[in-house]
């Protein structure tokens, strides 16, 4: 009885196994190697040494130490003070927790500007990019120049940085929320659309087929075909994109776009290191509870559509 393996068809399927396998570990080791060029091109331009880092790490301490430091007298250095009895004392006790939060009801009302920004710049993103994701989505779409001006005016919206956008409308809308409301939701348009139209594209297409047989156009196509099923995606990712926004918004400050950024950009100019870590804890907590929010109306909303 023959060895199957001295079998031509299997010598042969051996044979193209093997190059395969060399092929694919010719191209693996090939792929190693520009990465780690890259990873050294880019730590030699942007000098990312390890040294820097190790040198660097100690002066962090140094914020902290100007955060809870006092000055016993005119002229004396400023002196660390970690007791219970200062960090939890009045608003009239220097470096105190009170004493940071002294201006609450300003930071609250910036907070929730911020807030309504994001909100806002969401509801813009979503519906932009809900009605460009259909256009943009390869099996959805028969005429390719359609298809790629959809992509291209994607691309450019995401492509330009939420800051550089702000700086750019503040100039016709003026200084305020406005511009950076613009500015978010445009980039979120794009951002989402792209990510949209990924959905669209990894979707059943039997419903859609079904509804394109029973003489359905294009539009009654993708409102009963391609909606009912990608719009559980959808949510989830503009509410993902709002945790995103409310973070951007702190940001767009910087250039005059309204929120709390333009305070913690004051502050922080100031070298006012009381007030710049009152505004990051209260970032900080309001980035959290918008993030156990979301988890909440992620599960039921979407649980209930996908149900459905």
């Amino acid at each position: 009885m023959s060895d199957a393996t001295d079998h031509p068809t299997y010598r042969l399927f051996a044979a193209r196994y093997a190059e395969l396998r060399r092929g694919r570990r010719t191209e693996t080791l090939l792929t190693i190697a520009i990465v780690g060029l890259l990873v050294l091109v880019s730590v030699i331009d942007t000098e990312f040494y390890p040294s820097r880092i190790v040198a660097g790490l100690p002066r962090i301490g140094e914020y902290f130490g100007k955060l809870f430091s006092v000055v016993p007298e005119r002229g004396a250095d400023p002196v660390p003070v970690l007791a219970l009895s200062h960090l939890f004392g009045g608003v009239k006790e220097p470096q105190s927790v009170a004493y940071w939060f002294y201006r609450f009801g300003t930071y609250a009302a910036l907070l929730w500007q911020t807030v309504q920004m994001a909100v806002l710049a969401t509801v813009m993103g979503f519906t932009g990019a809900f009605v460009l994701s259909f256009p943009a989505a390869r099996n959805l779409v028969r005429y390719r120049a359609i298809l790629w001006l959809t992509r291209r005016l994607l691309e450019v919206m995401r492509s330009i940085p939420q800051v550089v956008l702000a700086f750019i409308l503040v100039w016709p809308f003026g200084i305020g929320p406005l511009a950076g409301i613009l500015a978010i939701g445009i980039h979120s348009t794009g951002a989402l659309g792209k990510l949209f139209s990924e959905v669209n594209e990894n979707a059943d297409m039997r419903a859609a087929e079904g509804m394109r047989a029973a003489g359905g156009n294009w539009v009654e196509v993708v409102r009963y075909g391609m909606v009912p099923q990608v719009l559980p995606g959808f949510l989830s990712y503009a509410l993902l994109r709002f945790e995103i926004n409310v973070r951007s918004s702190t940001i767009i400050g910087f250039v005059g776009a309204g929120g709390i950024g333009q305070e913690f950009k004051r502050v922080i100019g100031f070298n006012i290191y009381e007030e710049v870590s009152a505004i990051a804890i209260l970032i900080l907590i309001i980035v959290m509870l918008i993030d156990l929010a979301s988890e909440r109306i992620r599960a039921r909303v979407i649980g209930n559509l996908v149900v459905r």
